[in-house]
């Protein structure tokens, strides 16, 4: 039993963020249907109480649903294809960025397609009419993958014998959104988008430097020492690096960066020879052999 129990705790440890992200919403998913089951509520709205209203004045009656609709599923399909993606943006993510910045990255595009959602509604009420509550994780998943996309858009992904870099599948997965606007679920899809637009200002920003998730990063470690019951340390903090940008310093982020672009020029040129390369890339490659 000793040998059991240590076993569950090793695995648990070695969790990435969004694998305990996708317990969640896993777990959401079925206490809605034992709700359901157990009462005389339907199962449509079981969980009506996490959901994102439409109108504004009734968000303001419960405004932790911002967050909370993002884990909140009703249909099984919707459950399952938004974990599948979540689930291998995040062995990508584990390998690259810290937990912080991943976990700032989906929530802050939970948040934003929750905001596009409500603006939407309340300027142009007449576009979104057959749109009712809002829910699923799409717009946090939609973030995280425009993120890697916009982050390292020339990295090659394969689907069988096919290769093609991210940065199509972020224009794909754009251009799927936009066209969605017009059809059944356009409430949903101005979420995505909302999602879209966060993911990539997120990638861009990081690439120059700035991690745009750090003001928010420090709110939710506030918020999460509410509910925290350990003691605090008597010690005193000596000294705090301000300068950490997801999850790195200065110098080890550019580091990390400028070996990220090496890698991509080089598996470029065993792929397309060294003349596929653009003036601007020789150029850094030169400068990097220096």
């Amino acid at each position: 039993m000793t040998s059991l129990t240590q076993d569950i705790q090793d695995k648990l440890k070695r969790l990435t963020a969004f694998d305990k992200i996708i317990a969640v919403n896993i777990a959401v998913f079925f206490i809605g249907r034992l709700i359901a089951s157990f009462s005389n509520i339907s199962k449509i709205s079981s969980l009506n109480w996490l959901e994102l209203p439409k109108e504004f004045s009734a968000f303001i009656l419960q405004p932790w649903s911002i967050i909370t609709y993002g884990f909140t599923h009703i249909e099984l399909w919707h459950l399952l294809m938004n974990m599948l993606v979540l689930y291998f943006v995040g062995r990508s993510f584990s390998n690259l960025f810290s937990i912080k910045t991943s976990v700032n990255i989906y929530f802050l595009g939970i948040i934003s397609g929750g905001l596009a959602y409500l603006l939407t509604v309340a300027l142009f009420p007449n576009f979104l009419n057959y749109a009712s509550s809002l829910v699923g994780a799409s717009a946090g998943v939609r973030a995280t993958l425009i993120f890697l996309c916009a982050y390292m858009p020339h990295h090659e992904m394969r689907l069988g014998s096919l290769r093609f870099k991210l940065m199509y599948v972020g224009f794909v997965m754009v251009a799927l959104d936009l066209f969605g606007l017009f059809g059944g679920n356009s409430g949903g899809n101005v979420a995505h988008l909302g999602g879209d637009l966060l993911g990539y200002f997120y990638a861009t920003r990081l690439r120059q430097g700035t991690d745009i998730g750090k003001g928010f990063g420090k709110i939710m470690d506030a918020f999460l020492a509410w509910f925290s019951f350990k003691k605090k340390s008597k010690l005193k903090t000596v000294y705090k690096d301000k300068s950490k940008v997801g999850g790195y310093n200065k110098g080890e982020f550019n580091k990390f960066n400028n070996q990220k672009k090496i890698d991509i020029i080089l598996d470029k040129i065993s792929k397309s020879g060294y003349e596929s390369l653009t003036k601007e890339e020789k150029e850094f490659l030169f400068r990097a052999g220096k």
